[in-house]
């Protein structure tokens, strides 16, 4: 992820401690630091990594002002007439600097990423890419999890189709025939069940990712922090303290703009009334948009500054079946000698060889690596049998609905007849 990405700017003043005077400018975060950057000069006058600050609270100055201030080491920086406005500012700072934090990137990140090795990044890469499979593992339980429910609501609709057949019958009998009646006492067959059984699968329904977020609902000037909750089914927003501010079911949302790899909105429209529409900023968002592209993926819209990270998002791991476990394999690079499957006896043998080779691989990270690698393999042999189970589900569904198609057009001619 590039450091040097905008993530918002405003219009502000700074406090010039030498020359004892406000300075007008613009407030810029990236994803690692805060700068400030004069009109008139262009001069850089503030530039600190978010791990540096202290502490950052609202004050006010020369007892009229509202700033912002935050405490860099041992320098407190005022900032003023800060637009839209303080709160919307000082929100979207804390946000990212409590992340910056609370995450591995947070105190002594630079230092950390200089000493990290090889085999910790490619640890890392592979991770994801578990990571990753495990979500798109949950979305299809799911969705298949909801084909059998159309299964059994077919079979609910063949069996009362059966049912209405019989009375047509009885009803085209004529009434001297001696067995009509009996055809009235048929059992009928009922599923009482099935409908628990789906209100069953909405309340186990996994969770994919929660992050915190940033929400600013159509204006600029509501922004509060909150929570995001991607689920199989779609996402909610609530409030800090767990309130549910809007839930989006799947075939509610029309579009997602990802303005950038931290920020998205979500949007649903309607006829004669405003679209619901919620703008979300979070420092956790990268971990996020590609779970919501794999989900909503003809729905996604990438705006200019989020079009090389929809690149860089699309990994391998998201293409199904033994192409997941293809890409994993390839992430080893010159770890693993290419063209030899790791699941093969020759294959691990000259994975040993040549982990051993790598001059930044260690032993325990060459076992680390191969473990990860043997849950890849798993997930996607798991991952590729549900599509095939899905297809052929898929493929009955087709099958039932044509059948009870031709029923219904059938039964349709015979009741005009009796009528």
């Amino acid at each position: 992820m590039n450091k040097d990405i905008r993530i918002h700017s405003w219009p502000c003043s700074y406090y010039l401690d030498t020359s004892k005077q406000w300075v007008s400018g613009r407030l810029l975060l990236t994803p690692v630091a805060i700068k400030f950057t004069a009109d008139k000069t262009g001069e850089v006058l503030v530039n600190f990594h978010l791990s540096s600050i202290s502490e950052i609270k609202k004050e006010t100055s020369n007892l009229i002002f509202s700033s912002l201030t935050i405490l860099e080491k041992n320098t407190k920086h005022w900032f003023s007439s800060l637009q839209p406005s303080r709160n919307v500012v000082f929100n979207i700072l804390e946000h990212f600097w409590r992340e910056q934090l609370l995450s591995s990137q947070g105190a002594g990140a630079e230092a950390a990423t200089l000493q990290s090795t090889k085999g910790k990044e490619l640890t890392g890469l592979l991770t994801g890419s578990q990571k990753r499979l495990e979500d798109t593992a949950k979305v299809l339980h799911y969705q298949g999890e909801q084909f059998d429910n159309i299964m059994k609501g077919l079979n609910k609709i063949e069996g009362d189709m059966d049912v209405a057949d019989r009375l047509l019958t009885e009803l085209e009998s004529p009434s001297w025939w001696p067995f009509s009646s009996k055809l009235w006492k048929a059992p009928l067959e009922t599923k009482p069940k099935e409908t628990a059984a789906v209100s069953d699968s909405k309340n186990q329904e996994g969770i994919l990712i929660r992050i915190p977020v940033i929400i600013t609902h159509r204006t600029d000037s509501n922004v509060k922090p909150g929570k995001l909750t991607l689920l199989a089914s779609g996402l909610e927003i609530t409030d800090c303290n767990s309130q549910v501010i809007h839930r989006f079911e799947s075939k509610d949302v029309d579009d997602i703009r990802v303005h950038s790899p931290y920020e998205i909105s979500v949007r649903q429209r309607f006829i004669g009334k405003p679209d619901t529409s919620y703008r979300l900023l979070s420092a956790k968002m990268p971990e996020a948009i590609p779970i919501l592209e794999m989900q909503f993926s003809k729905k996604m819209q990438f705006l200019e500054d989020a079009l090389g990270f929809a690149g860089a998002s699309k990994s391998p791991q998201v293409d199904l079946g033994t192409s997941i476990w293809q890409a994993a394999t390839g992430l080893l690079g010159g770890v693993v000698q290419p063209g030899s499957p790791v699941g093969d006896k020759e294959g691990t043998d000259n994975d040993q060889v040549q982990l051993q080779k790598h001059e930044k691989i260690s032993q325990e990270e060459a076992n680390e690596l191969r473990q990860i690698l043997k849950k890849l393999k798993g997930l996607a042999l798991e991952t590729e049998a549900e599509l095939e189970r899905q297809d052929e589900a898929l493929d009955s569904i087709t099958t039932s609905v044509d059948r009870a198609t031709l029923n219904i057009d059938k039964q349709n001619r015979r009741i005009k007849k009796l009528t």
